[in-house]
């Protein structure tokens, strides 16, 4: 990787696990996670291991230079350093992630209800963006998107639909950051179509004015990612 994108990288975790974290800040220098396994009660996060127990290994994760696995029907893959790979970053508000992405490749639309997103191009041409809500201000579900190179840095506002495709000719990769350690992905059409039980036909027809054959096959198709 070149030196630019490293350091691109790192601006981008400082940027995120400071002032602006989303989580509630920390009382303490660190609070190292505990295996859920062991936990007796359960927490908003984890519970803190005893400082005295605490290594230098809890705060490291390595195999981030493996690519992700993009043997799936949208063509991407992610690999997470999240507190479940590195304890030490609970309560922090971050989390950290390697992005692959095959030619033609997308992440369908989706929203992390709990962080921002902020990622950077490293490798291919991506096309990506993000759709707003229904403010008052006359920007009621506008599309702010493009082209994305190596190099360019893109974000995206906490809870906002928003996707991405790989548009290049090669196999593409990007790293994100959240501002969160538990930022959540919700995809819309599964959401919708893939729920366990399904929600009611007659709620999709009357919702998305489709008939009931469609309806179904849209149910069918979407199990989940």
């Amino acid at each position: 990787m070149a030196p630019v994108f490293i350091l691109i990288t790192i601006a981008v975790i400082m940027a995120l696990s400071s002032t602006y974290a989303n989580d509630n800040n920390p009382l303490q220098d660190f609070c190292v996670a505990v295996p859920d396994a062991s936990a007796a009660v359960f927490v908003n996060g984890k519970i803190c291991k005893n400082p005295k127990l605490v290594t230098t290994d809890d705060f490291v994760a390595t195999g981030f230079e493996v690519p992700a696995n993009t043997t799936n029907r949208l063509g991407f893959g992610a690999a997470t350093a999240d507190v479940n790979k590195i304890p030490g970053l609970n309560t922090l508000g971050l989390t950290l992630m390697r992005f692959d992405i095959e030619s033609n490749g997308v992440v369908p639309p989706h929203i992390h209800p709990r962080a921002t997103e902020m990622f950077v191009i490293v490798e291919g041409t991506f096309y990506a963006g993000f759709v707003t809500s229904n403010p008052s201000d006359g920007t009621k579900n506008k599309l702010f998107a493009r082209d994305l190179n190596p190099g360019d840095v893109f974000v995206v506002p906490p809870g906002l639909v928003h996707f991405v495709r790989n548009v290049g000719n090669t196999k593409g990769l990007a790293y994100v950051a959240f501002n969160s350690q538990n930022p959540g992905f919700i995809a819309v059409t599964t959401s919708v179509f893939g729920t366990n039980p399904l929600i009611s036909t007659e709620v999709l027809t009357k919702s998305f004015q489709l008939d009931k054959k469609t309806i179904d096959y849209l149910q069918s198709k979407f199990g989940g990612y």
